[in-house]
């Protein structure tokens, strides 16, 4: 969950999980360290409060004198820890092991055996082990001393019994607890709002580059290098000359990629140029003709009416080959013919003849034709051209006209490299007709928008072998008549 969050939240909770796992950890530290200087005190306390019960009890124990053992046991066994609870007693040995005085007569009965016997599922030492000092630990954690007394002459005249329950030692975690939540919790109210101020300054910078990188293709390179923030620290810094490197770079590519465009639309406008002057300089030469033919002959009839039909013929010319240049223009236009289609291919020999690429055809008509004659021409020529190119040296290409009630279809197929469909729309998307590369195929797609027709790529299936690619251009047929009845207009 807490790297979802932005860095101005998790820098604080880092550090206040940070805080309170130290405290915690030092707390632990403390409170064991403390819980052993305790026990070792408490260890201390019981060996000194013997030490001194070895010494009172003595001169008691030789005139075995047990009121006074009593009173002596009652007033020391208030320094042994927690005797207010019950958890620490003391008694006076005789020197066969048995109680002379205890300080809790109870649980240390006067007269019962001590050494030698179970207690606290621990067998205390005999009389003859405990000559020497014992320090035994019990089951649950405490511990029971055992120190001889002895005469002047070096004689066992008796022992003392100090005995500590294992509740003593515990340690009080409560107390320990309560600094280490105190400070926790200080510590907290002070790094939260320091490391939510540390947060948002370090995830300032970081959030200005992310917003440069996001708009880059959408504003100015130049104006996203100023929005670049300038930092200290050097790791962010590379991150912010990367990015300033890669928008300097983009910024170039930007501007060769427009100088590049530009030339490439001066050479392609320079082509058309080129091709229109060619196409309209041959009937132009016919109507200088027909002009000064009715300058020198214009009172002959038959001269005039022919140099007028050449001139008519001459403009109609020159105003297709204008408008085949504007596919936007909305034209009236007469309608196809077969006969159109070998225009076509009788052009398209030509260039076919230079790459030695063999064209054939075929026409299928199952009713009348009517599609516009100029635009279906010019979609058949740049197909035909585009198709001798794909299809390269000594290739092959085919080209199919299909005549039904519903549309006019001209399929073309040629043997070169495979043109998917999805290349097709990703080349027609991408071009908007000033890329010279794809001016063609961009001029049949707006014929078959504006025409509500098609233009599709697809895999040659029912045209038979070698041919690996097909281009489809349909129009819609405006015919409404059977075949037979227009061969028979």
């Amino acid at each position: 969950m807490l790297p979802r969050f932005p860095y101005r939240i998790q820098i604080p909770l880092v550090l206040a999980l940070a805080v309170t796992l130290a405290v915690l950890l030092v707390s632990v530290v403390a409170a064991q360290i403390s819980a052993r200087n305790a026990r070792l005190q408490i260890v201390d306390t019981v060996q000194r409060v013997v030490n001194l019960l070895v010494a009172q009890g003595k001169p008691l124990l030789a005139q075995d004198d047990t009121w006074r053992a009593f009173t002596l046991l009652r007033n020391t066994a208030t320094l042994l820890p927690q005797t207010a609870k019950g958890q620490s007693r003391a008694a006076l040995l005789d020197a066969q092991g048995r109680y002379l005085a205890g300080s809790d007569p109870r649980r240390l009965p006067t007269g019962d055996q001590a050494l030698g016997v179970l207690k606290n599922d621990r067998l205390l030492p005999t009389v003859s082990d405990a000559k020497r000092p014992r320090v035994l630990s019990t089951s649950d954690g405490g511990m029971m001393l055992i120190e001889p007394i002895r005469s002047d002459d070096d004689q066992v005249i008796g022992f003392v019994f100090a005995e500590v329950d294992g509740a003593a030692f515990d340690p009080d975690w409560a107390a320990l607890a309560t600094p280490a939540v105190i400070g926790a919790a200080l510590a907290i109210l002070v790094l939260v709002p320091l490391g939510w101020l540390l947060g948002r300054r370090m995830a300032r910078p970081i959030a200005q580059t992310a917003n440069c990188i996001a708009q880059i293709g959408h504003t100015d390179a130049t104006q996203l290098q100023r929005m670049l923030p300038k930092v200290k620290d050097p790791e962010l810094d590379r991150i912010a000359g990367a990015v300033r490197q890669l928008l300097i770079e983009t910024s170039a590519r930007q501007a060769n990629a427009k100088r590049a465009l530009s030339a490439e639309r001066l050479a392609a406008v320079g082509r058309i140029t080129a091709a229109v002057a060619h196409e309209i300089n041959n009937p132009l030469a016919g109507l200088i003709t027909a002009t000064r033919t009715l300058r020198l002959h214009g009172d002959l009839p038959d001269a005039r009416n022919r140099s007028l039909d050449l001139i008519e013929r001459g403009l109609q010319q020159v105003r297709t080959i204008t408008l085949a240049l504007l596919p936007q223009a909305k034209v009236e236009d007469r309608c196809m013919t077969p006969g159109d289609m070998d225009d076509m291919l009788t052009l398209a020999r030509a260039t076919a003849a230079h790459q030695f690429v063999t064209i054939t055809s075929e026409i299928d008509q199952q009713a009348g034709l009517c599609v516009p004659s100029t635009v279906f021409r010019q979609v058949m020529l740049n197909l035909l051209l585009n198709a001798i190119r794909a299809a390269g040296q000594s290739g092959q290409v085919h080209a199919r006209l299909i005549i039904d009630s519903h549309k006019v279809s001209f399929i073309l197929a040629n043997t070169g490299r495979h043109f998917s469909n999805e290349r097709l729309q990703k080349r027609l998307q991408s071009d908007d007709g000033n890329d010279p590369n794809g001016f063609g195929l961009w001029i049949c797609h707006e014929f078959a928008v504006r025409f509500s027709g098609g233009f599709t790529a697809s895999h040659a299936l029912d045209i038979a072998s070698p041919y690996t690619t097909c281009l489809n251009f349909w129009l819609p047929n405006l015919a409404r008549h059977d075949p037979q009845k227009t061969a028979a207009d």
